[in-house]
């Protein structure tokens, strides 16, 4: 059970960096707030239109859901195999990051690569590798 909480906490870490630094005691972000969250910082940070925002933000509201779906019904069935966990997850990074190829820039993508997401990438391609006997 450690380790599901741990592989969860993994997946909304990123997203949920601005939360974990209050000083009060929080209930953990929904996959709403976190999709909302994200969206803005990457306004910021790769300078979004106003219709890129929405299309990141209506991207993650679903995903965010749909990988928190299948998390907690892999939770619920108690399944111990993390590989399960980091599978789903990988999957819907998957997705996000398609969507996201689809409307941002060339610029922008190169920008949002650069800010950890090509690192992501690859952990994921090798994860998916080893997973298929390469």
């Amino acid at each position: 059970m450690k380790r599901i909480f741990c592989l969860i906490l993994m997946t909304v870490l990123p997203f949920a960096a601005d939360n974990l630094f209050a000083q009060e005691p929080q209930e953990p972000p929904t996959p709403t707030e976190m999709a909302a969250n994200e969206a803005e910082r990457l306004e910021r940070l790769l300078g979004l239109e106003y219709w890129q925002v929405f299309y990141v933000d209506s991207t993650l509201q679903h995903d965010f859901q749909a990988m928190h779906d299948e998390l907690m019904a892999l939770r619920n069935a108690k399944v111990s195999n993390t590989s399960m966990y980091i599978a789903v997850q990988d999957k819907w990074m998957e997705k996000i990051d398609s969507s996201y190829r689809k409307f941002f820039t060339e610029e922008q993508w190169k920008a949002y690569l650069k800010s950890g997401a090509a690192k992501q990438q690859k952990a994921r391609d090798k994860r998916k590798a080893k997973a298929e006997g390469r």
